[in-house]
């Protein structure tokens, strides 16, 4: 808006208000004196106009697009912790106990034990904030000496751990509010009950879906994957811990089910023709990541059935291949089709010469 209001500009219209009688040369007395006001002017118009764009929620960020959002409700998201599934078993290979507030290592991070689920399973959270914690696989190493254990693992995901709301993130969340707003149970508002849960990807809600005052809400972890049971609990309890008794945030009478997506496992195998700069293993590593990202773009969307010709795409594009033959997804040279209450999950990446 005030791009046109430069040093140059301003202090040109600064001169012209001087009579022209007067020595308005560069180095003259008048224009010195002038120019470092206009400096300073066009200062202050370059800070109008970021202050201009921080003030509009598609222009903000920051501290000043979270300020924005709370206007309306919507709480900028820290990163989370993830919680892990751990096992633990004795010299005998059976499962064995251990104590709540155990600390375990594996690599670079720790990870304590918070509650147990059944004997020589429970759940840890990962002391590192954010999806570093979803990373780690493997044997786990006690800090503190823990007498009879054998052996002990980090195993699967339980609920992902999150990094900080990124300002897209949190801008599109605060426009989501405002332009559709929730009002008294609406599919609005059973969205944004389940998105605020730590840990919730992606969220389908089914109306009705088992007759009147029935809603059933579908969830995918941060992740893109089915939900595990402990988050779809984590949202019932938050939604509606009790069927229809209003004990949680929706209205009563409404007989909520909270469910995990439905995983469809997907296998893509291929005849590859390689330039030789890359071997097999690197080329099925950088594929497999791509086709991982291309299913988390496409969970939950208004199409989330993956494509033939874009997995081709995606193989055609991998560094070190030139070409490729007998290209199957699930066994079929056609797309896959996904339900609205299902999610794409690459299950076997087949790639050879």
């Amino acid at each position: 808006m005030y791009e046109n209001q430069t040093y140059s500009a301003i202090l040109q219209r600064m001169l012209e208000r001087v009579p022209g009688d007067v020595d308005k040369r560069e180095g003259s007395i008048i224009y010195d004196a002038l120019a470092p006001a206009a400096a300073e002017l066009a200062e202050v118009y370059s800070q109008l106009d970021v202050q201009l764009d921080l003030t509009f929620a598609d222009t903000s960020s920051g501290e000043f697009l979270r300020r924005r959002a709370l206007d309306y409700g919507v709480k900028w998201q820290e990163a989370t912790r993830a919680s892990r599934l751990g096992l633990f078993f004795d010299a005998n290979n059976a499962p064995m106990a251990v104590q709540l507030g155990a600390r375990f290592s594996l690599r670079d991070r720790n990870y304590k034990v918070k509650t147990q689920l059944s004997p020589g399973r429970y759940v840890l959270e990962c002391e590192t904030a954010g999806t570093a914690g979803n990373s780690d696989f493997g044997a786990l190493l006690p800090i503190d000496y823990i007498n009879g254990l054998a052996r002990a693992e980090l195993a699967d995901v339980l609920i992902p751990g999150e990094d900080d709301e990124t300002d897209d993130s949190l801008r599109a969340r605060l426009l989501t509010q405002v332009q559709s707003p929730g009002t008294s149970g609406n599919k609005a508002d059973y969205v944004k009950w389940a998105l605020s849960v730590a840990g919730v990807g992606g969220v389908q809600v089914e109306p009705l879906w088992d007759g009147p005052g029935t809603v059933r809400v579908v969830l995918i972890d941060s992740e893109k994957l089915p939900a595990s049971v402990q988050l779809v609990d984590s949202v019932q309890n938050f939604i509606s811990p009790e069927l229809g008794m209003g004990e949680g945030v929706a209205p009563i009478g409404a007989e909520v089910t909270v469910a995990p997506a439905e995983g469809v496992a997907l296998r893509v195998t291929a005849k590859l023709v390689l330039d030789g700069s890359k071997p097999l293993g690197t080329v099925k590593e950088h594929f497999t990541r791509v086709m991982t990202d291309y299913l988390r773009s496409i969970a939950f969307t208004v199409d989330p059935s993956p494509k033939y010709v874009r997995i081709g795409s995606l193989l055609l594009d991998t560094p070190g291949v030139i070409d490729f033959t007998n290209l199957l997804v699930n066994g079929n040279a056609t797309n896959v089709a996904i339900a609205s209450s299902q999610v794409a999950v690459l299950n076997e990446v087949s790639l050879h010469e």
